[in-house]
């Protein structure tokens, strides 16, 4: 069976237009798949605590029995993160662009299973991705304005380049932009019709 993992960033939860073309993804998938297993985790009402300076000494630690109990929790949220994403075949990321940039939770998501030793490590020749599972990303960026392809549009270079880091290579957008300029059905529409079009072809 083939299992997918799908993360809802928007603030608004299921009701954030990223959150809704996720939904749609996960509707195709099922449709294209049958019985393909969903985990989900929406970001707004689940949020993944930001990184501090001791979270980051509990994920570098080689001894769990030094750490406080707040350690040992974030550790262990971590690990989970961790194992649900080296347990998919497919991701489904919903990504609002919020001032320019991912939700601050996104953010957050990534810290957490950026491990080095874990999901990544270093050779001599550079950093070596240890994610090897994922056969396809798909990224429903949602934004108000028009930015594909230009300066502003810090998403997508950095969603790419952190996923490669970790070893997924495989990354294709969904756009729907232009929400808030009087393009949202447009837009939308297009947007499902990309959903369907990358599912397709898995």
């Amino acid at each position: 069976m083939s299992k997918a993992l799908v993360i809802k960033s928007s603030i608004f939860s299921g009701q954030g237009e990223s959150s809704k073309l996720v939904d749609r993804s996960v509707s195709v998938l099922k449709q294209q798949f049958g019985d393909i297993e969903i985990i989900e985790r929406d970001l707004a009402t689940s949020p993944v605590a930001h990184l501090s300076g001791e979270t980051v000494t509990a994920f570098m630690s080689e001894d769990e029995g030094q750490l406080t109990e707040a350690q040992q929790a974030e550790l262990k949220v971590s690990n989970e993160l961790i194992e649900e994403l080296k347990s998919v075949d497919y991701i489904v990321l919903g990504v609002p662009m919020y001032n320019f940039g991912i939700p601050s939770t996104l953010k957050s998501w990534i810290d957490y299973v950026a491990r080095a030793g874990v999901t990544f490590s270093y050779s001599e020749t550079g950093p070596v991705g240890l994610v090897s599972n994922v056969k396809k990303v798909i990224i429903a960026a949602a934004r108000g304005g028009m930015y594909k392809g230009t300066p502003k549009d810090t998403q997508t270079h950095y969603l790419v380049d952190v996923l490669g880091f970790l070893g997924i290579e495989n990354v294709e957008f969904v756009y729907a932009e232009a929400l808030n300029m009087g393009e949202k059905e447009a837009a939308l529409h297009q947007a499902h019709q990309k959903i369907e079009q990358i599912v397709e072809g898995l």
